[in-house]
This record gives C-alpha cells, sequence and structure tokens, in this order.
C-alpha cells in the first residue's frame, strides 16, 4: 500500500525567500492556465493539462517579460504538476466531486508547489534530503530509509512542510486480536464497547475566545498594510494551533483502535447533514467525524485490521445491549436505562457494543 509522510522543514532565511519563489511560479501557472482554459472554453474549444502546458511554454520562450520563470535555482518541473493539479480539479469537477477550480491567491498564505528528479528514485533517510536545483534541506523529524518519485512542498501559517508518498507491503491480520464497536460522538470523541473512551479536546471551545479577540484586531486594522498582514499570519496561527490539537487526538485515538483489533465496527454517519444543521456544524467540526473514518480506512490497510460499517440508521443507540429491546433515547438522555431488563449504561457505551455485536454477523465490506 502507498503510505504518505508530512513534516515540518528547518529552513534559513534563504531557503525560505526560495521556497517562496516556487510558490509563486507556481501559483502563477495554475492562475494562467485556468485563465486560458476559461477562455478557449468560451471560444468552442475543449482544453486539456497537456495543450495547456504546450501554450505555456511557448508562451513564456516568445515573451521577455517571463524571464523571471527560467531564474536559476529554479526547478523547472513545478510548471509540469501545476498543470497536473489543474486538469485533476478539473476532473473532479466533471465527476460532482469538487466545486469549480478557483484562482489562486497569495493573501490566502497557502502555497505548494511539487518537484522531482526527473522520474528518478529519490532516496530518502533521516533529517536530510536533497531537493532538485534547491539542494540540501532539514526537517525536525526524521524519515524512514525508502524511497519515493516527488516531494510536495507547502506553506502554512508561515511554515513550510514537506511530503511525499512511499510503498509499503501490507501486514498479515493477527488472528489474536478483537473484534470492537466504535461510536463517534461530540462529548467524547469515541467510545469502544470494550469500555475505553477517547476524550474530546474541543480545541474550538478553548481557544475562541483568543481566536475571536486576535479577529476583531486583523477587521481594525487597514486591509493590505503591514500590520493587516502580520496580524492575519497571528490569526493563521491560532487557526493552525487548533487544527494541530484536533488532529493530534484523532491521530492517536485511530491508531490505538486499528492497532489493537483485527475487525472495527462503526456507523455510516451521515457527516454532510450535521453540518447542515446550524446549531451542531460547530461541534461536529471539532469533533472531526470525517477525518475520524478516513484515518480509520488507512490505519486499517496499514495494521492489517478490518472494518464494517453499520447502516446509516442502524438503531445502536436506541437498543439495548443486553435485551434487544427497542426506546426512544433523546439527545438530552446520557444513560441508557432499558425499560425490560432495568440495565443502565452510558448512552455511547451501549452503542458500541451494539455495533460490536453486529460485526460478529457482517461480513467483510471495505
Amino acid at each position: 500500500m502507498l503510505l504518505s509522510l508530512k513534516t515540518q522543514l528547518k529552513l534559513n532565511s534563504q531557503q525560505r525567500i526560495l521556497m517562496s519563489k516556487h510558490a509563486g511560479i507556481a501559483r502563477f501557472t495554475y492562475n494562467w492556465g485556468l485563465a486560458t482554459w476559461q477562455s478557449l472554453y468560451k471560444d468552442g474549444y475543449k482544453p486539456n493539462q497537456r495543450l495547456l502546458r504546450t501554450f505555456f511554454n511557448n508562451h513564456v520562450k516568445t515573451n521577455p517579460a517571463l524571464s523571471w520563470l527560467k531564474e536559476q535555482g529554479i526547478c523547472q518541473k513545478i510548471t509540469e504538476f501545476t498543470f497536473e493539479n489543474l486538469g485533476d480539479a478539473y476532473k473532479r469537477f466533471f465527476k460532482g466531486l469538487g466545486g469549480y477550480p478557483n484562482f489562486k491567491k497569495k493573501s490566502r498564505g497557502t502555497d505548494s508547489f511539487t518537484i522531482n528528479s526527473g522520474g528518478k528514485p529519490i532516496s530518502v533517510g533521516g533529517t536530510g534530503l536533497k531537493l532538485s536545483t534547491i539542494g540540501w534541506v532539514r526537517t525536525y523529524e526524521a524519515f524512514p530509509h525508502t524511497s519515493t518519485t516527488k516531494f510536495t512542498i507547502s506553506q502554512r501559517a508561515g511554515n513550510w512542510y514537506i511530503s511525499f508518498t512511499f510503498e509499503q507491503e501490507l501486514p498479515k491480520p493477527s488472528a489474536t486480536m478483537t473484534i470492537v464497536g466504535v461510536d463517534v460522538g461530540i462529548k467524547v470523541l469515541a467510545t469502544l464497547s470494550t469500555g475505553v473512551v477517547f476524550d474530546n479536546p474541543k480545541a474550538r471551545d478553548k481557544i475562541k475566545k483568543k481566536l475571536a479577540k486576535q479577529s476583531r484586531q486583523m477587521n481594525n486594522k487597514t486591509r493590505g498594510s503591514k500590520r493587516y498582514f502580520k496580524q492575519k499570519l497571528r490569526v493563521a496561527k491560532i487557526h493552525k494551533r487548533i487544527s494541530d490539537i484536533r488532529f493530534d487526538a484523532t491521530h492517536k485515538a485511530t491508531t490505538a483502535i486499528s492497532k489493537n483489533h483485527a475487525k472495527i465496527v462503526i456507523e455510516s454517519l451521515n457527516v454532510k447533514g450535521m453540518m447542515s444543521n446550524h446549531k451542531l456544524a460547530g461541534a461536529v467540526g471539532d469533533a472531526n467525524f470525517y477525518e475520524f473514518r478516513r484515518q480509520l480506512e488507512y490505519k486499517s490497510q496499514k495494521f492489517g485490521s478490518e472494518i464494517v460499517y453499520a447502516p446509516m440508521f442502524y438503531p445502536s443507540t436506541k437498543t439495548c445491549s443486553n435485551c434487544g429491546h427497542l426506546q426512544p433515547m433523546p439527545l438530552s438522555v446520557r444513560v441508557f436505562d432499558c425499560q425490560i431488563c432495568r440495565i443502565s449504561l452510558d448512552r455511547d457505551q451501549n452503542a458500541a457494543k451494539n455495533l460490536e455485536k453486529l460485526g460478529r454477523f457482517v461480513i467483510k465490506t471495505r
């Protein structure tokens, strides 16, 4: 299977400037390609990424004002990958998997570019990496000794990150591991049928006052000024802090679940529908439901476990895990008190036990 790694780069001031130049060229190329695509489509043509790349190369050769794109020390492969990204964006749009491609803005602070080594495999290992035309860069974390074909470098909240994919053999499933039901929620991140509970850090609630204060200060500054951009970076760092806390808790929970259980049973939640409810959207987003499921899917492959999805309307919360009695359970009721067998337990624990029972009779669905 393919695994991906991403870590922060340890750059000096000159390397940061060089990364910004690469990102600027990638952004300019993407916007040029998008504008040209729209123009050709209006004229009745059906453009594609290869046609755009040919037009762009000819345009650069005949326009002296674009000589900065060929500056020494700049990897020329970034434009090739940029047109591939634009083509992929249109493919997702035509398939209904995404919105129409938008022009990239420097002010958003989420630049990225992709480079390779002419199609040759690149050795990776330790905290040092040699990038094509850029040279040696260092990372805060050590990479495993492996190889890859390309790197993606991105910027977020003033920090630069590098990511790549590599192949790893699938492990053999362990027969000694157990089946587990997983009930995800808002109050706690996840409750397992074994009794283990993963707390929800609720990062948004903890930092929302600080975020609101910094956002007000940004709105009070003149848009486009130096102080405005400095304050915007502070706000971006707070958003990054919230995201990091949320992803850290999700990664720890999904790794522990996938690593220690042979079969994982989880509900098929309608996250999009839940996010449309303005009263629940903030809490649902903070609970990271979609990311929790996405991580479980690829980590189950990594550790050789199996995922079973319960039907979307399976009454795991309303059903007694002891006798099977079905009774209403409003969201305000946190304890399941069975009216038949009189068992009393936490509603999330009861739901997790029902999911575990369901998994014992369901064939592998992933």
